[in-house]
């Protein structure tokens, strides 16, 4: 063996050593979650919840940066091309890494193959909602109201693959309606257009609407579970307000890039799961109407599973609706 040879295989040796060395003293610096949706929407307050918590465990500040556009796709791909090192993660969703399958032809990532899953966060079910003076008393009349003036009426989304939009493309196509739809760069500043009056409707995950319908802002017609939330006991489910074809839920979670040292995926993922013990997390995340993922449901390979699934019950939907964009 030449002396190259020999000193190129040293080299790769002291290379794999000093990154096993990195990946076990990690973090030694503060960690960037990208969130992709402006602040105060539910995909962020989910990321500040829990990364408070994550930030105490691992001994350095999780520092959350808004990256919007296209649906949070822009934030996705930044978080793909990122250093596989622990120090850039993202809070995806069931709009960033699955949806955005179909609906973006020429998306930059696959979520399936591009990332590595650190846990699921929260589970949030869906809701009908509607500007505080919408006409209709009750889910069945909003839905004979929209057919009856669809001409006349808006959508509010976060941008198309977000998770407003996706779930109301589906309550949509169900009502057989295509309204105007406005988008926003995150689910916030759509829910400050409704309840200014300046849209219509729009669905919405429970986290981002509790306070707005508590406080009379807006209109909640259903929600789209099997079971009526506590943090909402007064609003019906879908089935039992007459649209049982309607069944909606997201959910936000943690990946990292692809390629990022095991050792690294399992501190972030334990991180998580001590969060979700934590009773004063818990009780931040239920009181917003959230579901929060029992143990079988939020690790790595439940997450990794959950993409695939959602990749593919998205995409008939989605199909389905005729919906893409070029």
């Amino acid at each position: 063996m030449g002396l190259l040879t020999r000193l190129a295989g040293t080299a790769i040796v002291l290379a794999l050593a000093s990154a096993s060395a990195n990946a076990q003293d990690y973090p030694v610096k503060n960690i960037t979650l990208i969130v992709p949706f402006a602040a105060g929407g539910p995909t962020d307050v989910v990321a500040r919840i829990v990364g408070e918590h994550m930030s105490r465990t691992l001994g350095h500040q999780i520092v959350i940066e808004n990256t919007l556009g296209a649906g949070g796709t822009t934030a996705s791909t930044r978080a793909k091309r990122a250093a596989p090192d622990g120090y850039t993660i993202i809070m995806g969703h069931m709009g960033t890494h699955a949806a955005s399958v179909a609906l973006y032809p020429k998306l930059q990532y696959d979520p399936r193959t591009d990332f590595e899953p650190i846990g699921m966060a929260a589970g949030t079910p869906i809701l009908v909602l509607a500007k505080k003076d919408f006409p209709a008393k009750d889910l069945k009349e909003f839905v004979a109201y929209v057919k009856a003036n669809v001409d006349k009426l808006n959508n509010a989304h976060a941008g198309v693959g977000s998770v407003s939009f996706t779930t109301c493309l589906l309550l949509n196509s169900i009502m057989g309606v295509k309204p105007t739809t406005i988008p926003f760069n995150g689910t916030g500043p759509a829910m400050n257009a409704l309840v200014a009056g300046q849209v219509d409707y729009m669905c919405d995950q429970i986290i981002n609407a509790v306070p707005q319908i508590k406080a009379g802002n807006i209109k909640a017609y259903a929600i789209a579970a099997a079971a009526r939330d506590p943090s909402l006991p007064d609003v019906p489910t879908t089935a039992e307000a007459g649209l049982p074809a309607y069944q909606a839920s997201a959910w936000n979670a943690l990946f990292a890039p692809k390629d990022t040292p095991k050792p690294v995926l399992e501190k972030l993922s334990a991180a998580l799961d001590k969060a979700l013990d934590d009773e004063g997390v818990r009780k931040r995340l239920l009181d917003l109407g959230s579901d929060i993922p029992g143990k079988d449901r939020r690790g790595p390979v439940a997450l990794g599973a959950l993409v695939k699934s959602e990749v593919d019950k998205w995409g008939k939907v989605i199909k389905d609706a005729g919906a893409e964009v070029n």
